[in-house]
Order: structure tokens, then C-alpha cells, then sequence
């Protein structure tokens, strides 16, 4: 064990040896780092999903305001009219999750999802209502379930400015698209910090191989948490009180913040087991040094874009047939979202650059470079 556990370090030391300018951060994979064994998606991605897109509006403004929107859609057509199975499972509920209880009731997802920062939750609820309402066929629509997440960004960003309006949040959701998704420092992950580190957005996926259902589990985060940061097992705290330099960011230790999870599936599930599926995925957090503190709100929202388990608004049928995935072929998918949680969080620290905000409050990125020093002096050469 001592042998392979040297061994594991001083890869480290090779793989962090380079350096990576601000501008050219890499994803975890991208410097070397392979979480899990389920292989990812092309992109690595939520949208590997097909038909999920996602889009980002970061409002930077002046020397306090470090905040913004993201929005997750489920397929590109009208969510409300069409809707999706989902779930929301919480680990702790320190937070503002919007539309919970209908989502709980009756299982189903009738809107884009949108994070945003905590004091912005009603502005991006009446926002996204306002969308909903706009679209062609629902003229006759008069009640809406949006559904909006948040972390509390208030250590960088001026969070009492409430910055957000109801044209960042329109922006997020026109600006939706297929393809690879920015991640670090922006939209909704814009003026986050995670591990005293700078955290942000970040997303990954896995594909199941043929055998065990060949479906796509894909993920995205909106990452405000602390804990004693580990990657790969790996404790990256313990390295840390050895380097002089540690960041003066909020405390990590004190575990407080919130992590925002959302995960997308065309695997043919309902409710029941999207819920299981969220349960899962919030395995990131433990995983990487988190542990639900009681000022953290831990949440995750699972859906399905499977054509065979949408609900159709206009549908008066007294019955609904459906095939679904049997429970005996659910852990394939449990340890998808596991590992792709992990990824996702730590491409959300690997991605985001230093920023200065609130009270010139300084969050350092993830030091990549100095982590083969690190090594070093905690006696790995």
C-alpha cells in the first residue's frame, strides 16, 4: 500500500510540474487526472445528454459586483407544454431551492432550471415565469413552477445590490446552446468560492457501456462550499498549512456555503428513481472534502430527457404507459453520477481564475503550479 501510495503521489509531481497561465486553465482530465473508471461523454459534459443545453450571463461590474445566471433546459422545446420526470434530493437544506414542493408532489419538471445567488432567487422566479408565459401555446397558462437554485456568492460579490434582473436571467436562457459549457467563473458560478479556493461552474458526464444500458449520465455544479479539500484522496489541506502562501479566502474549514447540483439522464426513469439518481450524485461532495455543514444548502435536481417518460400538458388520459429502467439496473447509473459529481466539482475549481471582489476580497485559483512544490515539502520528492 506504502508503495502504491508513493507511487500515486509522485505522479502527482510529475502531472502538476507545469505551469498553466490564468488564461489556459486545464480541466481535470486535460491535466492528467482521471476520476473514476466509467469513461465520459465526448465533451465531458451535461450537454452530452441529448437535447440539454446550457447558458451563462456573468455580470461584472465595477469593483463589488461578481455574480450571474446560469440555465440548464432540458430539451430545446417547450419545457412547460412537454414536461420532464424529476427530483430533488437534499443533504441539507440551508438554502433557497425554488419550486421544491410541486417537483416533490407531482414529479415532473415544467421549466428551464436557473442558479443564481441567493438574494436573487424571487427576481430569476419572476423571470422565468415571464418566459414560460411568453411562449407560443401557453397563452392560456396560469400557474408556473420555476424552478431556481442559488448559492450565497456575498463573500466577493455586493449580494445586498441584488444586481440580477429579469434581462441577465432572459439572457442566460436565450444564450442556452449545445456543445462544451464554460465553466470556473461564470454565470451563477461567477462570484463563488470553494475550499477557500475560487469555485465556479463546472460540469462532466459518463456513458455507460452497452451492457449495462448505454445511457449518459451528465452533470453540472454550481460549486460555494468548503471542507478539507482532497482530490483523489489525496488531502490537499494537510499541503496547504505547509505552504506559507495559504489563500486568505473564507474559511474552509468552517465547511459553510452551498453546492448546487443538476443532473441529466436519457435514461427512462421516473421520478422515484431520479430521485435515487440525485441522492448519488451529491456523493461528490463527501468525496472531494465536503461534508454538508449546517450552513451549507446541498441540493440536487435530477431529470429525464427520455421521450418515452415526458408528460404532455394537454394529455387528459386516465393512464400513462411507460418503460423504465428496473431498480436491479440503477447502480450503473448510481456510479455514474458519483464520479461524474467528482469531476464536475473539481473542474469547477481547476477552471475558475483568481478574482478580486467585495471589499477587495481576493479568491486565488486553485494553485496548480504550486501543488508539485507542495509535494515536495511534504517529503514526496
Amino acid at each position: 500500500m506504502k508503495l502504491l501510495a508513493l507511487s500515486f503521489l509522485i505522479s502527482l509531481v510529475l502531472l502538476f510540474s507545469g505551469l498553466y497561465p490564468e488564461e489556459a486553465r486545464p480541466r481535470v482530465r486535460e491535466f492528467g487526472l482521471k476520476i473514476g473508471v466509467l469513461e465520459p461523454g465526448p465533451l465531458n459534459a451535461i450537454t452530452d445528454v441529448p437535447g440539454v443545453r446550457v447558458g451563462h450571463r456573468t455580470i461584472i461590474q465595477g469593483d463589488s459586483i461578481r455574480t450571474g445566471v446560469t440555465a440548464i433546459m432540458p430539451h430545446p422545446g417547450n419545457v412547460f407544454q412537454e414536461k420532464v420526470p424529476a427530483a430533488i434530493y437534499v443533504a441539507n437544506g440551508y438554502g433557497k431551492l425554488t419550486g421544491y414542493t410541486q417537483v416533490e408532489e407531482l414529479g415532473y419538471l415544467e421549466t428551464p432550471i436557473i442558479l443564481t445567488n441567493t438574494l436573487s432567487v424571487p427576481e430569476a422566479a419572476s423571470a422565468l415565469i415571464d418566459y414560460i408565459l411568453s411562449l407560443p401555446g401557453n397563452e392560456r397558462v396560469e400557474s408556473v413552477n420555476p424552478v431556481v437554485g442559488e448559492t450565497n456568492d456575498g463573500w466577493l460579490n455586493d449580494i445586498r445590490a441584488r444586481a440580477v434582473k429579469k434581462e441577465h436571467v432572459m439572457e442566460a436562457i436565450r444564450a442556452v446552446a449545445e456543445g462544451p459549457v464554460e465553466e470556473g467563473a461564470v454565470g451563477a458560478g461567477t462570484g463563488t468560492t470553494c475550499f477557500s479556493f475560487k469555485g465556479g461552474i463546472g460540469t462532466a458526464s459518463r456513458k455507460l457501456p452497452a451492457s449495462r444500458g448505454g445511457w449518459t449520465v451528465g452533470l453540472l455544479v454550481q460549486t460555494n462550499f468548503g471542507g478539507v479539500l482532497q482530490i483523489k484522496g489525496l488531502q490537499v489541506e494537510e499541503l496547504l498549512k505547509k505552504e506559507a502562501g495559504t489563500p486568505a479566502g473564507p474559511s474552509a474549514s468552517a465547511g459553510d456555503g452551498s453546492c448546487l447540483i443538476v443532473v441529466a439522464t436519457d435514461a427512462p426513469l421516473d421520478s422515484r428513481n431520479l430521485k435515487r439518481l440525485a441522492k448519488r450524485a451529491l456523493l461528490g461532495i463527501p468525496r472531494t472534502g465536503g461534508y454538508y455543514s449546517n450552513g451549507s444548502g446541498d441540493y440536487a435536481i435530477a431529470f429525464s430527457t427520455a421521450p418515452q417518460v415526458r408528460l404532455a400538458h394537454g394529455d387528459r388520459s386516465l393512464t400513462q404507459k411507460v418503460e423504465l429502467v428496473r431498480n436491479e439496473a440503477m447502480s450503473a447509473l448510481f456510479q455514474a453520477a458519483a464520479e461524474a459529481s467528482e469531476e464536475a466539482i473539481l473542474n469547477s475549481l481547476f477552471k475558475a481564475r483568481t478574482m478580486t471582489g467585495k471589499d477587495g476580497r481576493r479568491a486565488e485559483a486553485l494553485p496548480l503550479e504550486k501543488l508539485k512544490s507542495w509535494l515536495e515539502k511534504s517529503g514526496h520528492e
